[in-house]
């Protein structure tokens, strides 16, 4: 067994532990709500594969030197333009805008945000599951992204696909969904859906009953890490 599967047993030994534990943990909690729990816990899960598998392909697919790369979770401002302070009716309220332009920023940010060299390169999305209704978000996330800071391409992770299409098959080409597609076309941006779990996500079937748990396979962990590693090539030196 090599470095990188070793590594990513580790993760997939981690989900198991996490994911048929965390039904337990929320039951026997006083102070926070049973969903609160859950949705807490597979959400920073989602987080943690997503950063693992990016240094992993930073450090044991390139062989890179790990203190080159930083994951943060850092807000980027971004600010009013131009053109909708000409669009604005009421001549005091575009006044109002004008003077205090400066002071008037939206702050943002992905759930795992990847800099090498403090340059950022990957911002990623991390979801426990994702339906079309939530990639609308995403998206308008990803275009302002694209207008902050100039990148074009988003990663999306997601434990489980409530997208339709068959995003949640894992195959080796995905086609995608009507739904999805029409919502794409609408964003200048290269969006990379990553999907961990084969099956599409049921309400009536959560994951962490034992009845419904599923598995965290090492196909999906390395075709993830051959994904970030091909984006992140670029950087090597």
């Amino acid at each position: 067994m090599n470095t990188v599967e070793r590594k990513l047993h580790t993760l997939i030994a981690a989900y198991n532990k996490l994911v048929k534990g965390i039904d337990d943990a929320a039951t026997m909690s006083q102070d926070r709500a049973y969903g609160g729990i859950i949705r807490s816990g597979k959400g920073k899960l989602v987080e943690k594969l997503a950063s693992h598998l990016v240094q992993i392909a930073w450090v044991d697919v390139l062989h890179q030197n790990p203190s080159r790369m930083e994951i943060n979770k850092k807000k980027i401002p971004i600010g009013i333009k131009d053109d909708y302070i000409s669009r604005i009716p009421d001549s005091k309220v575009r006044d109002f805008v004008i003077s205090n332009k400066d002071k008037l920023v939206y702050k943002f940010g992905t759930d795992v945000q990847v800099y090498i060299d403090q340059r950022l390169v990957l911002p990623i999305e991390c979801k426990a599951y994702t339906e079309n209704a939530m990639l609308k978000r995403i998206l308008f996330d990803a275009k302002l992204m694209k207008e902050s800071m100039g990148i074009n391409t988003y990663y999306l992770v997601q434990l489980e696909s409530q997208l339709g299409g068959d995003y949640s098959e894992l195959n080796d080409v995905t086609y995608g969904s009507p739904a999805t597609h029409a919502l794409l076309s609408h964003i200048d941006v290269e969006l990379k859906i990553i999907t961990l779990l084969k099956g599409e996500r049921k309400v009536d079937r959560p994951i962490h009953k034992p009845e419904f748990f599923k598995e965290l396979r090492m196909r999906e962990l390395k075709k993830a890490v051959d994904l970030f590693a091909n984006d992140l090539k670029k950087y090597v030196r």
